[in-house]
């Protein structure tokens, strides 16, 4: 009986220290195993701030954006782009009220929505000239030759005005550079839309082997050891960040900076301001109010700006500040006779909508096709897609580009293929470049549905000249039948939309 109960204490206690045993080994491989994730992290990519390197919170100077529309009575009163100020806020820390610096950005007259800014990376007076000098320093290329403004320069509308960009050692890029201008109303970032914010687009150029990257190591590891190199470079990424340079906030200081390259004040804007101007004044004398552009709007501006002998805004039109006055009511007829093409006969809004002038959406136009095909090359879209989300009707779509500033940012098209506005409205004249899948809003629908039901009916029609068939899917491009003066009206239009150059504050890296 004993050993009987002495083979039981011994199996319950081999039994316990096995359990005690599995339970130690089992918290020495979660250890283990925490220990290995965060070694995963690379500290060039990102890392937690420590508090005590970050500058007080008094210290910290807000920017904030004022619009005419979010803000009416202190847009008025702002007397710049960049407007110095203070203001009382509590420091999160302590609960105590303080008086700190504040910057208002005055956003341009026709930019009335207020840019998203991510919680993640709020607007800040240090941070924002963090970003512009790095946006200026070649320091993000591994031969330190080319720096985000070699391909997108504020003196050519923040583009290289090429078909295709320059990069490290003489490479060639695939695509035009689209513009900075207004980037931060943007739904998406590059061409064919693969960044989703402005952050991860910086992140983009400095590991690309086109741009900045030569192909050696790990591109980001060494932009990072490159600006760490730099001590007045760590000692403002500590003060502004809580940590020396990494990944994640060198992408952050960029990020802030392009948010405040922007450009609006156009003609048209001006026109559009006398309009609403003109309703008030119409409303209050109670009389019938009509509720549109006119062309005495568009004269209200044009007079306006020869008033005040407005360089930029009467160049662009074709106008010589001091001598052409005259034709500033013929030039009003034009304006608006172009206007309306862009919302009627042109459909041009069917995709440039809003006060950014751009849906925010991917189209194709058969930009690239050659003999009714695209290659892989202009995939657009469709290549950004992950596999799973692949939707073949966006192959060869790109993204809907601003029309803001048009001037400064030619050749156009995202292989910079149209020279001029004239070249790009005899383009969208003729329907673009037919191949399998140009956009619906590109193709002339009623002549397709005509097209299936004879087919059905077992009638022959004949196609019309660029359409073709595509495995049965029959493609026909819509024809404008624009006339030569209302091509020329149209472009009178688009240049029209030409703004103000940003901010010397921000366009001149020694400001």
């Amino acid at each position: 009986m004993r050993s009987r109960q002495r083979w039981l204490l011994g199996c319950g206690a081999m039994l316990l220290g096995l359990l005690l045993g599995g339970a130690w080994l089992f918290q020495g491989n979660r250890q283990q195993a925490v220990a290995a994730s965060a070694q995963k992290v690379d500290d060039h990519e990102c890392l937690l701030p420590n508090e005590n390197w970050k500058m007080p919170f008094k210290d910290e100077i807000p920017i904030i954006y004022v619009s005419r529309s979010s803000d009416p009575a202190k847009w008025e009163a702002l007397k710049s782009f960049w407007n110095e100020a203070t203001e009382k806020a509590v420091d999160p820390k302590t609960g105590l009220e303080v008086q700190r610096k504040v910057v208002y950005l005055k956003l341009p007259l026709g930019l009335n929505t207020i840019p998203p800014v991510p919680p993640e990376n709020p607007l800040t007076v240090q941070k924002w000239k963090l970003g512009k000098d790095l946006y200026f320093d070649p320091i993000l290329s591994s031969d330190r030759t080319v720096s985000c403004a070699t391909c997108h320069d504020p003196t050519k509308g923040y583009t290289d005005q090429s078909p295709v960009s320059t990069g490290i050692a003489g490479n060639k890029g695939g695509v035009s550079a689209p513009t900075v201008l207004n980037s931060a109303y943007h739904v998406f970032q590059f061409w064919d839309g693969r960044a989703a914010s402005l952050e991860d687009q910086s992140q983009g150029p400095p590991q690309n082997a086109l741009e900045m990257f030569d192909g050696e190591g790990h591109a980001w590891r060494r932009v990072v050891e490159r600006i760490r190199a730099e001590p007045e470079y760590v000692k403002r990424f500590k003060a502004i960040f809580g940590t020396v340079p990494t990944r994640d906030t060198v992408a952050k200081a960029i990020a802030t900076y392009e948010r405040t390259v922007f450009s609006g004040n156009s003609i048209f804007d001006r026109a559009e301001l006398a309009m609403r101007q003109r309703v008030e004044r119409e409303a209050d004398e109670g009389k019938a109010v009509q509720q549109e552009l006119t062309k005495a709007d568009f004269l209200t501006a044009l007079k306006g700006a020869f008033a005040k002998k407005d360089t930029t805004a009467l160049t662009a039109l074709k106008l010589d500040p001091a001598n052409d006055a005259a034709k500033a009511e013929e030039i009003a007829g034009r304006l608006l006779n172009g206007r309306n093409l862009f919302f009627g006969k042109a459909r041009c809004n069917a995709c440039h909508v809003g006060e950014n002038f751009t849906d925010n959406t991917f189209h194709n136009l058969g930009v690239g096709a050659k003999d009714g095909e695209l290659d892989a090359k202009h995939a657009g879209r469709y290549a950004a897609m992950p596999p799973g989300h692949k939707q073949p009707e966006f192959f060869g779509a790109f993204k809907t580009p601003t029309l803001r500033h048009l001037l400064s940012t030619a050749p156009y098209m995202h292989d910079g293929s149209e020279k001029t506005l004239e070249e790009v409205i005899d383009f969208y004249d003729r329907g673009g470049n037919v191949n399998p899948y140009l956009d619906v809003k590109m193709r002339d629908e009623n002549a397709e549905r005509q097209w299936y039901r004879a087919k059905a009916e077992g009638r022959v029609v004949k196609l019309p000249d660029q359409a073709r068939v595509y495995d049965g899917r029959v493609i026909i491009p819509l024809k404008l039948h624009l006339t030569k003066e209302e091509k020329a009206d149209l472009v009178l239009f688009l240049r029209a939309l030409q703004g103000d150059d940003p901010d010397p504050i921000v366009a001149d890296p020694k400001k």
